[in-house]
């Protein structure tokens, strides 16, 4: 009776040191329930005629927990890649400085036509979308258009959780969307 009441007063006494804690008990919730993650994400696509869809706009958005960033296309999209990693020029390969921690994104459609006309325009390559006052986002540059393949850099605050994926839209259309979180 004496080694059980001895353990038992133990197993209180770690228990209130926090020394044993029973699982999932001390995690933390994840912020705004967001489980995303800062790896590398990506899906190959087909980048041949005929139906290689162009980068028509480029804008961003504000929302509770996250940051976004949307590529519009004139047609489905089927590759990205998105990662951490120094932003650099698509077809001269040379770094690009941005605000912040550089998130590049590439988009496996062209922003030009097949007669070599601009399909989307913007006024200042290093703020292609002004995100003053986001809490995620630093920057948005260009890092050009060359081989049907079109670059972006997003220069955010610190390396946080994104997620990436493709909407369907409007028309024939489809969107590119990269998420940022405010936090982990």
């Amino acid at each position: 009776m004496k080694k059980l009441i001895s353990w038992l007063a133990a197993l209180v006494l770690a228990t209130g040191l926090g020394l044993f804690v029973p699982a999932g008990a001390n995690a933390a919730a994840p912020y705004c329930g967001i489980t995303w993650g800062s790896q590398a994400k990506s899906r190959s696509g087909d980048v041949t005629p005929p139906r290689i869809p162009h980068v028509t706009d480029v804008r961003a958005g504000r929302h509770a927990c996250f940051d976004r960033l949307v590529v519009d296309l004139d047609g489905r999209l089927k590759g990205y890649s998105v990662g951490y990693e120094q932003f650099r020029g698509i077809g001269s390969g040379e770094p690009i400085p941005l605000r912040g921690t550089d998130l590049s994104i590439t988009v496996d459609a062209p922003a030009y036509d097949d007669a070599g006309e601009a399909t989307y325009e913007f006024g200042n390559a290093r703020e292609l979308v002004d995100v003053r006052g986001y809490r995620t986002f630093r920057q948005v540059a260009w890092g050009g258009s060359f081989e049907a393949r079109t670059s972006l850099g997003l220069g955010v605050r610190a390396r946080l959780p994104f997620r990436v994926f493709v909407l369907d839209g409007p028309g024939r259309g489809s969107r590119l969307v990269v998420d940022v979180a405010h936090r982990w």
